[in-house]
């Protein structure tokens, strides 16, 4: 594996706060991903459909609608007793500031065509897939968005959880829409494609996500915490 076993098992506060380190850096260039999908300028991925509708209806940045999103799912995933991560909360901030400073830098202008909006949208959910790569290997939680559709899933009976995510991803697309964000045929292809792009990269970097044990949010603060012997 690419970390140390230490590391990726978080048993030290050392160990914890590396990972944190690992996660908010990945988590900025994630941002610079989401940043790149929505300069592509082709239609946004549901979730970004959604943060994007709150932020024009809202009239507000799109990293603080992000956030406000992305803690409210936060606060549903709790309810549901779902297993909260540490990096859960770093991931509802980072990536939405990440999105709103890559914006004020202006470093890719607004496509204006399929013809470079494509490129773009991809290059953007490559970034995606291997900052997603680091998150994950912190071992400190997964998003609040992927857990609240494992959440779902568990309470869905026998429905399979491919059905779920299609149906919570076209929901708040809809909604998403409704308030104004931009759907087109770059959220098909963030639907369809961002799942085997991220499959690539986690190959091409021999990592197994299914591998990694992720810290409750109630062990890592034991760890923090914990007295250091006299």
């Amino acid at each position: 594996m690419f970390f140390k076993t230490d590391l990726r098992e978080n048993r030290t506060a050392g160990a914890i706060f590396m990972n944190c380190i690992l996660a908010t850096i990945s988590l900025f260039f994630n941002g610079l991903g989401v940043y790149l999908t929505i300069q592509a300028n082709i239609g946004v991925s549901p979730w970004d459909v959604l943060n994007i509708g709150a932020s024009k209806t809202l009239g507000i940045l799109y990293g603080t609608a992000s956030i406000t999103i992305a803690y409210t799912i936060l606060v549903i995933d709790i309810l549901m007793r779902e297993p909260i991560g540490l990096a859960m909360f770093i991931d509802a901030f980072v990536v939405g500031k990440a999105v709103d400073f890559f914006n004020r830098m202006n470093l890719v202008p607004l496509c204006s065509s399929l013809k470079t909006g494509i490129p773009v949208l991809f290059i953007g959910l490559v970034v995606i897939a291997y900052t997603q790569f680091g998150y994950m290997s912190a071992a400190l939680g997964c998003g609040p968005r992927d857990t609240l559709m494992v959440g779902l899933a568990k309470r869905a009976g026998k429905i399979p959880i491919g059905a779920v995510s299609i149906a919570l991803q076209s929901l708040v697309t809809f909604v998403g829409w409704l308030l104004g964000g931009p759907v087109g045929i770059g959220t098909l292809i963030c639907a369809f494609c961002a799942g085997p792009i991220m499959q690539f990269a986690f190959q091409s970097m021999h990592f197994n996500a299914t591998q990694i044990h992720h810290q409750h949010l109630g062990s890592s603060i034991r760890i923090l915490f914990r007295k250091k012997p006299a």
